[in-house]
């Protein structure tokens, strides 16, 4: 998919993988629709964009799990002639712990659903909404053989679950068995579909760590030895973008991470 003069979506996009990829999108010279729950970090992020070549960025407040929030995000994207949705990077999630049986008994039941419906119910929700928009879009390349892709964002964590993800893990491992029915699906409106499964990498989500547990991270990442960067993630993002044989897939971006049990 060639992302000039198209339109990207981008959720979770006030920081870290998000905001990278919004970056990345752009230079590559889309238009792009930032989606955050907090509005004002999706505009700061917007701000610091390259000015697109039709229509401007735009930022919106919204959370992935309400149809109304990306229904209007996905509209933001479709209101520039021309420079249609092509793309959705979609980041957005959360990783709160808990242990099955804590200190304080079982986890709360309530605390287990919260991150699956983020993390899997907002996934689908946006998958559903941008996809639907896609399909109703002329095709696009010199082939004309692509209308979209949806980037989805797993884990590591889906695969190798560590004592006290249970719920992060499982909703991870939710968008990952997601990826594939939705690209044979979606293979019929010329629609592709994948996800990247990040292990370890310098975001707000570990930013507040101490040192010595970040140290501990980067210790068992074999090579390269350290956390990884949020520009790698989107380089990876933008490349699934642009790649029209890439589908149906779940790429793992952890420097051959294996994580332990805990």
């Amino acid at each position: 998919m060639q992302l000039e003069g198209t339109t990207a979506l981008v959720t979770g996009a006030g920081s870290g993988l998000g905001a990278a990829a919004a970056l990345e999108l752009a230079r590559a010279g889309a238009r792009v629709v930032l989606l955050d729950r907090d509005a004002d970090a999706a505009a700061r992020t917007a701000g610091a964009l390259p000015a697109p070549a039709a229509g401007a960025h735009a930022a919106l407040g919204g959370d992935v799990t309400s149809e109304a929030d990306v229904g209007a995000a996905v509209e933001a994207a479709g209101a520039v002639p021309g420079a249609a949705l092509r793309a959705v990077v979609h980041c957005a999630g959360v990783g709160t712990p808990g242990k099955v049986l804590g200190r304080r008994g079982p986890l709360p039941l309530e605390a287990f659903e919260q991150v699956v419906r983020v993390n899997l119910v907002g996934t689908f929700n946006v998958l559903r909404l941008a996809s639907a928009a896609m399909a109703a879009s002329e095709p696009a390349g010199p082939d004309g053989e692509e209308r979209g892709v949806v980037v989805l964002t797993a884990s590591v964590a889906a695969f190798d679950g560590q004592v006290g993800q249970p719920a992060y893990a499982a909703s991870k491992a939710g968008v990952a068995g997601l990826v594939l029915p939705a690209a044979r699906e979606l293979a019929a409106h010329r629609v592709r579909v994948l996800a990247v499964a990040p292990g370890v990498f310098r975001t707000p989500m570990v930013a507040g760590l101490p040192d010595d547990a970040v140290a501990g991270l980067e210790a068992g990442v074999p090579h390269p030895g350290r956390l990884g960067r949020p520009e790698e993630f989107a380089a990876l993002a933008r490349h699934a973008v642009e790649n029209a044989y890439l589908n149906g897939e779940v790429v793992r971006l952890d420097g051959a991470l294996r994580m332990p049990p805990a």
